[in-house]
């Protein structure tokens, strides 16, 4: 999955290593003299949104193509049927293999190392507070340093000395990380006046309290027209027309891929020629791609397409939900993501002409990753014009001209794709808690929300159906809590108007349903996650396809059904060739009457109470990688949380009695093992504090807390 927070974590654990080897430095320069931080406000965002023009006129002619749908859930025997046989003819199509994972215990025991805990935990977005503890020292100290008047060279040279010291990472990729982001991290810092418990609870989430802001704490206005009356969704109509859509998601094209290259190297991203030859039998890249940390080789990116193309000669439009550059982020640079952006569109341009692509914009696309300023920082060196701009001219072969004004200013714009039907892209980096740049005022970077109710509001009048798409899902742990908050009552707002919403991100196949605000107990909207082309990590690769209500009377504009296909790594390695396979639909494998917020909402609860229901879902969820492991209660509790969480660093409110309703539903232990491994899993989780209660005493006498 993406790189979460690596860079930000080689920042602070060297710092932490400063801290506690220069204690006797630090407390007696704490009572000297400080230059003063720079008092910084930014300007008054003075943007017009509604006097730029608006796209009125359809862009998407439909090619009139006869869909057929898949299986119904009338239909499940005679699938059921079909995947016997399929499993006995070939083992390129199904792979039952179990996991090589490390056991519970020997994970938890490994992670009484505090660096090694923090480091997991910032890698998957699942903080604690150990994660909160390390980086509320860190942001201290090199908060501190500025105080004391350090230059960003001498902050960033001891930076580099100690991750190259505590072998956090190779010397190139410390080298490179404090290259892109010291720099940056260092100017915002010297323009924030908030402290370490602001920034962390800002950066982290829930897992670091929730400290009150006033520069990130605000809400959109809403027009004075009332919500229209709520109204309970139909099925779609049986056997009306439909579009055929196609979501590509998360491809991290990687063009210095090689095959036989190092796969199992230390750093972010192997499978390189950089990463050295293979230093043990096995321990080289495979020709389709590897499960280990490597991105994707243009040979099977140019497979897939090549496949959808002649599987799907249908499709009507595609939804391209961005990040294309691979997890190199110590090594790039703006025209080496440039040159990727260039290569990949003119690759979807040449396998799909004629057919309209929908793009919406990735963290990774910008170098340093995760790094885009809002329209107010206009620095030659800091903007984020490079890119916007290019983007508006790769993407105008598919996107109206009427769109530019929106695309360079913030990467965002809306199109009326047929009659009472539009599509909104989203920057969804401006919602990232890896964009430093918001730290100094998350205050809707770009206008982007109160943009985003216009259109919605013109939906609304003129009796528009939209789709959202966008990359990172606001219910994510990586969307900051003001922004998804935000974005949740828009959702709420516009539910009649909004049928449904595609992102991607996360590189699993997943959901997240949004509830009512006053009634959590009645879903309003669906948000598809769509699986990732890459591997990166442990993961098959994928695509997705949806049938979405079409041109008739009685349209509804929502999701019909959907479907994953995917392609086995570990076969295509083995036996020399891909196999790009359908591995579900939705309606047939879920046994769903539609793909309504309802029926979605209905899922998670027998996801709740049936095992086998919710062991069916981390099986899709994984795309049927071979090295998904087990999942016990708390992977159980945490997944079926996710699709509950439209709304980030809110579990508690939404989650509600999941949790105790999974802990219900399971089995008491049976055997002795079960009972010495649960008493052995406690007295590991307890002594897991200790090393937290270690950091507080240093963090209590630096004023830290």
């Amino acid at each position: 999955m993406i790189i979460r927070l690596q860079c930000l974590l080689i920042i602070l654990t060297s710092v932490i290593v400063l801290m506690i080897s220069g204690y006797p430095t630090f407390f007696q320069q704490r009572g000297r003299s400080n230059r003063p931080v720079i008092r910084w406000r930014p300007p008054m965002d003075t943007w017009n949104w509604t006097s730029e023009p608006r796209n009125e006129k359809p862009f998407f002619t439909p090619s009139n193509f006869t869909h057929k749908l898949p299986p119904t859930a009338n239909e499940t025997e005679l699938l059921v049927h079909m995947t016997t046989l399929k499993r006995n003819y070939s083992r390129l199509l199904w792979d039952s293999d179990k996991s090589t994972n490390l056991p519970l215990f020997v994970d938890k025991a490994l992670k009484l190392l505090n660096l090694k805990q923090v480091y997991y935990e910032v890698e998957h977005s699942v903080m604690s507070r150990v994660s909160c503890t390390a980086c509320k020292a860190g942001a201290g100290l090199l908060q501190h340093y500025i105080k004391l008047g350090k230059s960003k060279e001498e902050i960033n040279k001891m930076i580099f000395q100690f991750c190259v010291s505590l072998n956090i990472q190779s010397a190139r990729v410390c080298e490179g990380i404090t290259r892109l982001f010291g720099s940056e991290v260092v100017y915002v810092l010297k323009r924030i006046t908030i402290g370490p418990d602001e920034i962390c609870s800002f950066v982290i989430g829930d897992a670091c309290g929730d400290v009150y802001n006033p520069y990130h704490e605000w809400e959109v206005s809403f027009p004075p027209v009332p919500k229209p009356p709520t109204q309970s969704l139909d099925a779609p109509v049986e056997k009306a027309p439909t579009f055929k859509v196609l979501q590509i998601s998360d491809t991290h094209f990687d063009p210095y891929y090689a095959e036989g290259a190092n796969a199992e190297c230390n750093e972010p991203l192997c499978c390189r020629v950089s990463s050295g030859p293979a230093l043990t039998p096995g321990g080289g890249a495979g020709r389709w791609g590897d499960y280990r940390k490597c991105d994707t080789p243009k040979r099977t990116i140019d497979h897939m397409l090549k496949h959808i193309a002649d599987t799907h000669p249908d499709i009507d439009y595609i939804l391209w939900t961005g990040d294309l550059p691979p997890h190199d982020v110590w090594n790039q640079t703006k025209e080496e993501n440039l040159k990727v952006l260039q290569e990949t569109v003119a690759q979807m341009s040449d396998m799909f002409p004629g057919v309209p692509i929908f793009p919406a914009l990735g963290n990774h696309e910008s170098s340093p990753v995760n790094s885009f300023p809002p329209p107010y920082i206009s620095t030659s060196e800091s903007n984020i014009a490079w890119l916007y701009n290019e983007l508006d001219a790769q993407w105008r072969r598919w996107l109206p001209a009427g769109v530019s004004h929106t695309v360079r200013r913030g990467a965002f714009y809306s199109v009326l794709v047929r009659p009472g039907f539009r599509i909104i892209s989203l920057n969804m980096n401006y919602c990232n808690n890896k964009n430093w740049w918001l730290l100094m005022n998350s205050t809707d970077p770009a206008t982007e929300l109160q943009w985003l109710i216009y259109e919605l509001q013109s939906a609304e009048f003129s009796g528009e159906k939209v789709h959202i798409i966008g990359h990172i899902p606001p219910g994510h742990s990586d969307c900051i809590k003001v922004w998804s908050r935000n974005y949740y009552a828009i959702i709420n707002r516009y539910e009649s108007t909004i049928t449904a919403q595609f992102f991607g991100h996360t590189h699993f196949d997943e959901f997240e349903v949004f509830y009512d605000p006053n009634d959590l107990g009645r879903a309003t909207s669906i948000a598809y996650v769509g699986p990732s082309v890459s591997p990166y990590y442990d993961l098959n690769l994928g695509y997705r396809i949806y049938y979405v209500d079409g041109d008739h009377d009685a349209t509804t504009r929502l999701v019909v059904d959907h479907e994953t296909w995917i392609m086995n790594l570990k076969d295509a390695n083995l036996f020399g060739y891909p196999i790009w396979y359908k591995l579900y639909s939705a309606r047939s494998a879920y046994q769903m009457q539609a793909l309504r917020p309802q029926d979605w909402d209905k899922f998670i609860d027998d996801m709740t109470y049936k095992e086998d229901i919710f062991n069916l879902y981390f099986k899709h969820y994984w795309k049927n990688s071979p090295r998904r492991g087990s999942c016990d209660g708390e992977c159980r509790k945490r997944l079926v949380c996710d699709a509950r969480s439209g709304r980030s660093h809110d579990r508690r409110a939404l989650c509600g009695n999941i949790e105790a309703r999974i802990d219900s539903s399971a089995p008491a232990p049976q055997t002795w093992r079960a009972w010495l491994y649960n008493g052995i899993s406690v007295s590991l989780s307890m002594l897991m504090q200790l090393p937290q209660v270690a950091y507080q005493i240093p963090k209590f006498i630096m004023g830290l807390g």
